[in-house]
């Protein structure tokens, strides 16, 4: 092999392992080597580990079969041969038949794949009519589908370490969850019998508006424990999906206005503004929806106290917008993606309360109402909470 030949080998292979999706780089490394090895079309085979069948990962037509989609079928019974005998098959047309012979009967060349020194699957050129396959194609088709292993095992440890690294994350989200739930619980608890002890003691006397104080302190932090137990409940059945919902007409915008009305009863201070136009009906259950704005109200007191908030509705399609704005610190965009997983709190100085879980049932609920909803936010300037949900065109 001539300098210049290997020079453009190396160029070629730089280019694929340049590539960062897989497919690509195998559009890159079949359609780059064609003009020294003709072919039409290309699949690659893999075994199915549980019914033990052939699926079809990748299929690319360059040739005179362009016209025609890569089916399934191309090369299948020799890919099967291919694993049967372990080795490279070669099916040729008789060279005697006529040109219209050789285009229906396509020369097939299949090659073992090896990934992770593990026989996986098949690669099969099909080339329709033309020469026979020379020595030296086949040597670069076997190159071809060395490289195309290679590709194909590191696609599948990118796959394994992003698995890894999602496994890894909520382990640490789970270890984050038991440290903050221990003291979530142990906080309510203290003060229940911190208050109910001293009620108790017979060595004093509490006067009566003492004593209404301390019972006021023990019916609050039991109202607490009493919501965080519900979380914890509420998480693991919408997570296990057996969360039920009863689903009927709903005016989300006065839905709205009703919750913000509860919730401006217990905070006179908060200050809410309504823009946009109303909204048409949904079918949705009503008490989880609730559930849903309570939080993100909830949410906004913690995190911008003091803040104005604006609700927007909107329409987009057949669907409906609500979204809830606070003019508070805002999130940095590194935890965004993060924040409706479950146990997920943004790191950082915070002095509220809370599991991670409050945001994550609200992302359950509102993917049960065929919806979806997101955050964006601009630190210093805020956080806006988007919730969309589709109409019921019956109503």
């Amino acid at each position: 092999m001539d300098s210049k030949t290997l020079s453009s080998l190396y160029d070629i292979f730089q280019e694929v392992q340049d590539k960062q999706d897989w497919k690509a780089a195998l559009d890159t490394l079949f359609v780059s080597l064609r003009g020294a090895f003709v072919f039409d079309n290309v699949a690659i085979y893999i075994v199915d580990p549980h019914t033990n069948g052939l699926d079809v990962v990748y299929a690319r037509a360059v040739g005179r079969g362009k016209t025609a989609e890569a089916e399934s079928a191309w090369g299948e019974r020799v890919a099967n041969n291919v694993l049967l005998r372990q080795k490279m098959v070669l099916s040729e047309p008789a060279p005697e038949g006529s040109e219209a012979d050789r285009l229906a009967q396509a020369s097939l060349l299949g090659f073992p794949l090896y990934i992770g020194a593990k026989l996986s699957g098949a690669l099969v050129f099909v080339r329709f009519g033309g020469p026979q396959y020379l020595e030296s194609h086949i040597h670069l088709a076997s190159l071809q589908t060395f490289w195309a292993a290679a590709l194909l095992e590191r696609r599948d440890l990118q796959k394994a370490r992003a698995e890894l690294d999602s496994v890894q994350r909520q382990m640490r989200l789970q270890d984050d969850f038991v440290s903050t739930i221990s003291h979530e619980l142990r906080t309510p608890l203290g003060f229940i019998k911190g208050y109910s002890t001293s009620l108790l003691r017979q060595d004093t006397s509490w006067d009566e508006a003492t004593q209404r104080e301390f019972l006021m302190i023990i019916d609050e932090e039991a109202d607490r424990l009493t919501r965080l137990i519900e979380d914890m409940l509420e998480s693991a059945r919408l997570q296990s999906k057996t969360l039920q919902f009863k689903f009927s007409p709903i005016r989300l915008e006065a839905l709205v206005r009703d919750v913000t009305t509860r919730v401006v009863t217990h905070h006179p201070d908060l200050q809410v503004v309504f823009d946009g136009p109303p909204l048409p009906p949904i079918r949705g259950d009503g008490v989880r929806l609730s559930q849903v704005f309570e939080n993100l109200f909830s949410n906004a007191i913690k995190y911008a106290p003091g803040s104005k908030l604006t609700i927007t509705t909107s329409l987009a399609g057949n669907k409906v917008r609500i979204a809830i704005a606070d003019e508070g610190e805002g999130i940095p965009e590194d935890f965004l993606p993060f924040l409706f997983e479950r146990f997920y709190r943004v790191p950082g100085e915070r002095t509220v309360t809370g599991t991670g879980l409050g945001l994550y049932i609200c992302k359950q609920i509102v993917m049960a109402h065929h919806g979806k909803i997101w955050v964006e936010s601009v630190l210093d300037k805020g956080t806006t909470f988007f919730i969309e949900l589709p109409t019921d065109p019956t109503l």
